[in-house]
This record gives structure tokens, sequence and C-alpha cells, in this order.
């Protein structure tokens, strides 16, 4: 039977569960479960990264040597030997990072539903980059903040743009320096340097959203917003880029005020990270695991991005354009006005390609003729014949 068939109460909803929306990219992801679709649409990490004996040597250490603390409730900041890894690992150039100042969060979704729950009221201005992380607005969007774009180009935030007017009672700013989702663009050094210059004279936390900065290609990090300004910049990290997102491990780091605060609206949602996952992700990691395993990660990416680059020079037409990213794993398209990509990806994906559309991207006035490619699930032969189907299609469009 139906369970839409079925006479249910008409129960009255909240007037946020009201403005609810799905993901764009969660809804693309049931079509791409079909095998014969070549699928540029997730931002999901590459199984073949997945360190899978490691993990389960690991888990099976733990509930050998300590079921019960594996499997008891635990500290709402999390496992202190995760904490001061992380506070260890982010205390370099000067920068002493406290353990006090770690939270270990659900995946780095969750840093930012509490740092929505903590920051923002109705109504509230929130600066986002033009376009941003879907995922940010999404939960963000559940506090009904007032968005605010601020200027962007081909190397990510102008800070030259945070003028007073644009800044003036904001909540929070937003910010993915590090081979942004969707563009894939990373902030240049000055730039950085201007931002947390900034963030220093400003009234208002910058948050760093950092999931695939250790996806470097060529092993040459830039410095972190933090490392300029502790005491004003709220960073988020993950271990699902760089172990498995199914551990639903991620972390913030933030001043002890702020953290405080953070601390209690994560107690009113879930207690505590669960604390097996953290502690599998300690014993993985504790030994210099990490250092070993990221360079394989950066290398089998770095080859299917120059896959993609390369298939996209052979394949789309004049007028196409896209970048080329240092790292991470998405590459962004800008497509001739007249062509729509949510009207385009009707068509593709009766061709057996699935990407996403930039719009969804915008926090105001999106821009139709964009639309993001995810390399590293792809092999590269399959990148070459989805590109070519993709380009055929625009092609036809222009």
């Amino acid at each position: 039977m139906n369970p839409r068939d079925l006479s249910l109460p008409e129960w009255a909803l909240s007037e946020r569960a009201r403005k609810l929306t799905s993901s764009a990219i969660r809804e693309i992801l049931k079509i791409t479960e079909r095998p014969d679709v070549i699928s540029f649409a997730g931002g999901l990490p590459s199984p073949a990264t997945f360190p899978n004996e490691r993990i389960a040597q690991a888990a099976q250490r733990l509930l050998t040597a300590d079921p019960n603390g594996a499997l008891q409730y635990s500290a709402t900041e999390g496992y202190m030997p995760l904490r001061e890894w992380v506070a260890e690992r982010y205390s370099t150039g000067g920068v002493e990072i406290r353990p006090s100042q770690v939270l270990i969060t659900t995946g780095s979704q969750q840093a930012l539903d509490l740092l929505g729950k903590t920051l923002i009221d109705a109504g509230s201005k929130v600066l986002v980059e033009t376009p941003t992380y879907l995922g940010a607005l999404q939960s963000f969007s559940l506090y009904a903040p007032t968005y605010v774009q601020v200027p962007t180009d081909h190397a990510g935030l102008i800070p030259e743009g945070l003028t007073p007017e644009l800044t003036r009672d904001a909540r929070l700013l937003y910010a993915q320096p590090n081979f942004q989702n969707p563009t894939g663009r990373r902030l240049p050094l000055e730039r950085r340097e201007q931002l947390a210059a900034l963030a220093r004279e400003g009234a208002f936390p910058v948050i760093e959203d950092d999931p695939y900065g250790a996806l470097d290609y060529r092993g040459t990090p830039l410095p972190t917003l933090l490392s300029f300004a502790p005491e004003h910049i709220v960073h988020l990290g993950t271990f699902s880029k760089v172990l498995a997102p199914g551990l639903r491990l991620g972390y913030l780091i933030a001043p002890e005020n702020l953290h405080f605060k953070l601390v209690q609206a994560k107690q009113a949602t879930d207690l505590h990270t669960p604390s097996f996952t953290q502690r599998i992700a300690y014993d993985v990691i504790k030994d210099g695991f990490l250092d070993e395993h990221i360079p394989s990660i950066r290398t089998l990416y770095r080859e299917q991005c120059d896959a993609m680059h390369d298939a996209l020079a052979k394949h789309m037409p004049e007028g196409v354009t896209w970048n080329r990213p240092e790292g991470g794993m998405f590459l962004w398209v800008d497509l001739p006005e007249r062509v729509d990509s949510m009207e385009l990806l009707e068509a593709s994906i009766a061709e057996g390609v699935a990407f996403v559309p930039g719009a969804p991207f915008y926090a105001n006035e999106a821009r139709m003729n964009t639309l993001r490619l995810s390399f590293v699930t792809v092999p590269p032969a399959k990148i070459d014949e989805g590109i070519a189907r993709l380009a055929a299609l625009i092609r036809a469009r222009i």
C-alpha cells in the first residue's frame, strides 16, 4: 500500500518546517544511483581513498581494549585526545590553539547548524560569497536571515568590497577560502591577510569553512585565516574528505566565549558526536597517518581534474568557459547567457549525464547559465565520454 493513500492527521507544522526545502544536490543524487548515469553531480569523495583496512583494524582494537569507553556516552565537547590532536595541528606560525577551543561535531554540516542557532536571529544580516556553498545556505536559512552577497571574482572574495555600509550590523561572514564549493577557487595570500585584518576590526565573526584545504594538488597550502586572527575567526574542518564521510566527523575551532555557547547548542541537539567514530578516527590518525595518506588523494584528484580539463578543452563549443582549480573536488562552468542549466540538466540526464546547476548556490540573484562539475568519482575515460555528451547538448542550444 502506498503510504500516501493512508488517511493521516493534518498536523500543524512550524513556520520553520514549512519553509524547509530539499537540497538540490541530494535530489539529483537520487537520479545518479542509476548505473547508466555518468555523474559529475555529487560532492562525494572517491571510495578509492577510504582507508578501509585501517579503520576496520582500529574498530577491532577499540572493541577489544576498551569497548565500554567506545560505546558509552561521552563529553559534548568531544573525545579529548582527538581535540588535542586538532589543537596541535592548527597551532602553527606562533599561534596556540587550545583544546578548550575545539568542538567535535557530527560532520561539519552540524557545525554550520550550531553556528546558525547561536548567531542568527530572524532577519539577521548574513554575508556570503557569490556563489556560495549550498549546504551553508540550507542550514542558515532555517533561522531566517537576510543574505547579503559580497563581491567576488575569479580569485574569490574581494576584501575591498566589504565596506562599512555592506557589513554594518552583520552577524557573520561565511567564506570558503580553499577550493570553494562550488567554484573551486582559492583565496590568494594577500586577500587572506586583508580579510583577517578586517576580522580583527569587525564586530562579527568570520566563519572559515575549510573542508578541502588539504586537497591542494601541489602540496603548497596557504595559511588559514585562523592563523592570522585566532580570536576573530571560527574555523570549520572535517575528516570526511581525508578519511571517510560515513564517520560523520567534523570539528570547529572558536574563541572560548563562543565555544561555550556552541557546546550548549550541541547539548540540546545530540548530546555528543558518537564516541565510537571519534575514537576510531583518533586511533587511525594519531601516529601521523594523514601525512602519508593525503598525498595519494591529491595525486588521484589531480589526475582526474586534468582529465576533465582536457575533455572540456576537447569537446566544449566556443562561448563556454571554466576554471582550472589548484585543488579540491569541483570545477565551475559558465555557459552562454541564453543557456539555462536547469533546463539543460533535464536533457542531460536523459542522455545519461548528471551535473549540478549553478543557480542553487546563489543566495540572491542567481545566474542560470552556470553549473558545477565534480570529477573525483569518475574515471578519466568516463569523464571524456560524459563531457562529450554534455558538450553536444550545449552546442545544440547555442
